[in-house]
């Protein structure tokens, strides 16, 4: 079993599906967890389950927040950051030619530039204790393109792409960052497909079947260990076979 008692770790999105399901695998193997996210209720009922977490509201869209939020939650876990799990972000789906600059610029300013600006700051936090762990969650369509996803499929690609410059950056510092790119996972948000479509998906995995949230969650536990303490700038693709690098 991994062992992580007493790491600090911070989860943007926690709220979601894929984000309770990392809490759940963090708290279990001994970290100490501050989940954040933008639904209070969702954090509330995270809090209850796992009395242990510590909970902080926070919409990583809030740019000119971000190095607040950095500082606020790393004096909650006691004062230094082990770990970092950028696994918040959000789409919104149109065709290219339909696809305001104002789409664009809200999906790249949402998943990438926050992702960066949080690991920038976590990074600032990891170089005084000389070392540290970023895991930042892309998506495997991020690598294969995707129908009406332009902005969002270039902000997960942009993730990935950016994780390796700062992995060469601050490899000697001791600080590792990786990436996790799943597939189609079983959420709230893929039980919402049409039949069809769901169908569709399936046909193109090879195991057949959707992902299920401790699956991401187990690979992040991996990448939060010293276990991958020789693992850097790589990503970690979550989907079933749906696409081999």
């Amino acid at each position: 079993m991994i062992d992580l008692k007493d790491k600090n770790i911070i989860v943007t999105g926690a709220s979601g599906g894929i984000g309770n399901s990392i809490v759940e695998k963090l708290v279990e193997s001994g970290a100490n967890v501050l989940a954040s996210g933008t639904k209070v209720e969702k954090l509330e009922e995270l809090k209850s389950k796992f009395n242990k977490i510590k909970i902080q509201k926070f919409d990583i869209s809030q740019n000119e927040k971000i190095e607040e939020f950095i500082d606020k939650a790393t004096s909650s876990l006691g004062g230094f950051l082990d770990c970092i799990v950028n696994n918040a972000g959000t789409t919104q789906d149109n065709l290219a030619i339909r696809m305001s600059i104002d789409e664009w610029k809200k999906i790249i300013d949402i998943n990438l530039t926050s992702t960066f600006l949080m690991s920038k700051y976590a990074i600032k936090k990891m170089l005084k204790n000389k070392k540290g762990k970023i895991i930042n969650i892309s998506s495997v369509v991020g690598h294969t393109g995707n129908l009406g996803q332009a902005n969002y499929t270039a902000s997960k690609a942009g993730i990935v792409a950016m994780s390796k410059s700062l992995a060469i950056e601050y490899a000697k510092k001791n600080i590792n960052i990786n990436c996790i790119s799943p597939g189609f996972i079983k959420t709230a948000m893929t039980e919402k497909l049409d039949a069809k479509i769901k169908e569709l998906i399936i046909s193109k995995i090879p195991s057949a079947r959707l992902g299920k949230p401790e699956d991401v969650a187990n690979a992040v536990l991996f990448l939060a260990s010293s276990h991958s303490d020789y693992i850097n700038g790589e990503t970690l693709h979550v989907n079933g076979g749906m696409y081999m690098a």
